[in-house]
């Protein structure tokens, strides 16, 4: 079974930044989009940032100039650097990646178990 291991969360001051960091327990070969979503709880979870595999971005607007995705294809790892954040921006982060099987014919995707973030005075 494929693992996800999220890194870099914890407790920062506002206007501090911290660095996200999501690889699989194992090497795969065929990953296609990466991508950090968020959820505060009574919340419904959100797409935040988004990565292609040739290196294609997107951002929700709350985060777009602040926070940047980027992704390491030779070790499978995507990152979420987070500046300038908000008390808003507190919350749980999770790390999603799809994966091609059978040559294309199945696309999977993989969760990551999430990470807190609290930004607090």
């Amino acid at each position: 079974q494929v693992r996800l291991v999220e890194s870099g969360g914890g407790s920062v001051q506002p206007g501090g930044s911290l660095r996200l960091s999501c690889a699989p327990s194992k090497i795969i070969s065929s990953i296609y989009t990466m991508a950090w979503y968020r959820q505060a709880p009574g919340s419904e979870r959100e797409l935040i940032a988004s990565i292609e595999a040739r290196g294609r971005t997107m951002y929700a607007d709350s985060v777009k100039g602040r926070f940047a995705i980027s992704r390491d294809n030779a070790h499978n790892t995507v990152y979420l650097q987070m500046d300038s954040l908000k008390p808003e921006d507190t919350n749980v982060y999770y790390c999603k990646i799809e994966v091609s099987l059978n040559n294309g014919g199945t696309i999977v995707h993989y969760w990551g178990p999430g990470t807190q973030v609290i930004v607090s005075s």
